[in-house]
């Protein structure tokens, strides 16, 4: 038999993992990416630095550094009622700007898997 103590630390501890993992950002493959991006209400957001993002961008890509000082004033202005799809190089940096997008109240992000480095690698056009 399960001491009462025991089993309490264990409901708690399944909760506390259900909750963190409630939000609705998920991680898409590159095909998947791109078909989200190709909808008319889903704002595709790269969140390099303005010399990566001049390098090469995915069509339609809206520019924010999520190393940049005015990132948390920028996702402030967002609608927490869009569509994000948001990407980096490799996935590192996507990951970190969604957690501050979650934060802010916005719940409708999905992630780029392996980033805009998985992207061309699957052939998918960038914009030059």
């Amino acid at each position: 038999m399960i001491p009462m103590r025991k089993l309490l630390v264990a409901v708690m501890m399944l909760f506390a993992l259900t909750a963190c993992s409630s939000s609705t950002s998920t991680t898409l493959s590159p095909s998947q990416f791109d078909e989200l991006t190709k909808q008319a209400a889903v704002v595709t957001l790269d969140v390099r630095t303005p010399g990566e993002f001049a390098s090469g961008h995915l069509p339609n890509a809206v520019n924010m550094d999520v190393e940049s000082a005015t990132f948390a004033q920028q996702v402030s202005e967002l609608d927490p009622a869009t569509t994000y799809a948001v990407y980096c190089r490799s996935g590192n940096r996507s990951k970190t700007a969604m957690q501050q997008m979650s934060d802010a109240g916005i719940e409708k992000a999905q992630d780029l898997d392996g980033g805009i480095v998985a992207w061309e690698a699957q052939g998918l056009p960038v914009i030059r």
